[in-house]
């Protein structure tokens, strides 16, 4: 449970954004006219109209004049689907890479020979992402994402094993990976290997026509962040961890799940590496920082995984009739309100659906007639 003190202040700092988004982003300032709300009707930051998703492919929803925009994020949904924008300067780019550091490594990194700070024991993890490499996909956030914690844990031999084909989509090259693989059992090396769901199930299928098996080193750890792009048979989530499990050795308490998307700054995660939390009406574990990502009344259990945002960002679930937030246990709409998205709009609205559990989610997957979206998950099952 959050301390009235963290709301209060989270409260003051969406409602200045939102007065200096309102000001600075034409889009979102029709939109929110349309709606007749300004800065001046607003004392409650749940009440700041979302800017849609599917705004960011019509529309420059942008506090950036053009001349400044440096770096743009596009959405990777379908083949031939107009892409999702969100712009960037310097600036955003440094907000963004200091959002996802923390929480990603609380996340991830939990329980691996050390304090954070540590670089030393963060260079003994090899990367090997299943995605192209940041020169070649310069537009995806999900690669970025990869390529900034390449650069801030100084990992130099870290290796994006996947290729771009001629129509765009993405491709795992097999033969690196496994030889990347190979070396680091041989060396008894633990792996981070972040990719989608997309990238794994080819590796899954290769590994299994090849009939190849790894038992990866302790310490070893995979991030799943989802999506199928309509390009080959969607895994049911649990049957892809299985054959993970099966095929590279990872347990199901060192898969963990990202939620993310190219208009946001800020990530969600499933769990910390090593554990499943969820809240519960007993118990009670100790929060030794505000960025510890463990609910404050919990028990361990390996149940449905329930993503929480980062303290600087919250979440509801809204009714797609009334748009009003639902009650625990409801299913609704994902709206994300992201103080790390200062210069594009802190209030999003999602296509994708999930159950309220406390201050964190249940996701179910698209909402019907959604458009395909390549980096969001597929439906838990």
């Amino acid at each position: 449970m959050r301390l009235p003190s963290e709301e209060a202040e989270f409260g003051r700092l969406a409602l200045a954004l939102f007065a200096l988004q309102f000001t600075h982003n034409a889009p979102y300032r029709r939109l929110c006219e349309a709606q007749h709300v300004s800065p001046s009707t607003l004392d409650d930051w749940r009440e700041v109209p979302a800017m849609p998703t599917s705004a960011f492919r019509e529309f420059e929803v942008s506090c950036l004049p053009p001349a400044q925009r440096t770096r743009v994020f596009h959405s990777s949904g379908t083949t031939g689907q107009r892409p999702s924008r969100h712009f960037h300067d310097a600036a955003s780019l440094e907000l963004y890479e200091a959002s996802l550091l923390p929480w990603f490594e609380a996340h991830l990194l939990a329980g691996l020979g050390g304090a954070t700070h540590d670089l030393d024991w963060k260079c003994a993890l090899r990367m090997i992402c299943l995605t192209p490499p940041p020169e070649q996909a310069p537009h995806s956030s999900l690669v970025h994402m990869f390529a900034t914690l390449r650069r801030h844990w100084r990992a130099a031999d870290a290796l994006f094993a996947g290729t771009i084909e001629a129509d765009g989509t993405w491709r795992v090259d097999f033969d690196a990976t496994v030889a990347a693989l190979g070396e680091c059992g041989e060396a008894s090396r633990p792996v981070l290997l972040p990719g989608t769901a997309f990238s794994f199930a080819h590796l899954l299928d290769h590994l299994t026509e090849a009939k190849l098996r790894f038992a990866l080193p302790a310490g070893s750890r995979v991030m799943e962040t989802g999506g199928y792009k309509g390009r080959s048979r969607a895994l049911p989530k649990a049957e892809l961890h299985a054959r993970i499990t099966e095929r590279l050795g990872v347990p199901p308490s060192l898969i963990v799940c990202e939620y993310g998307m190219s208009e946001l700054s800020s990530q969600a995660y499933d769990h910390v590496s090593g554990d499943v939390w969820q809240v519960t009406s007993g118990g009670s574990a100790p929060r030794p920082s505000p960025l510890d990502p463990r609910p404050s009344s919990c028990c361990l259990s390996l149940g449905t995984r329930h993503f929480h945002f980062p303290p600087w960002a919250r979440v509801q679930l809204v009714s797609p009739e009334t748009g009003r937030a639902v009650g625990e246990g409801e299913t609704g709409l994902i709206r994300v309100f992201d103080l790390a998205n200062v210069f594009s709009v802190m209030a999003i609205q999602t296509d994708d659906l999930g159950v309220r559990r406390g201050n964190g989610f249940e996701l179910l997957g698209r909402a019907a007639l959604a458009d395909p979206r390549g980096c969001s998950l597929m439906a838990a099952s």
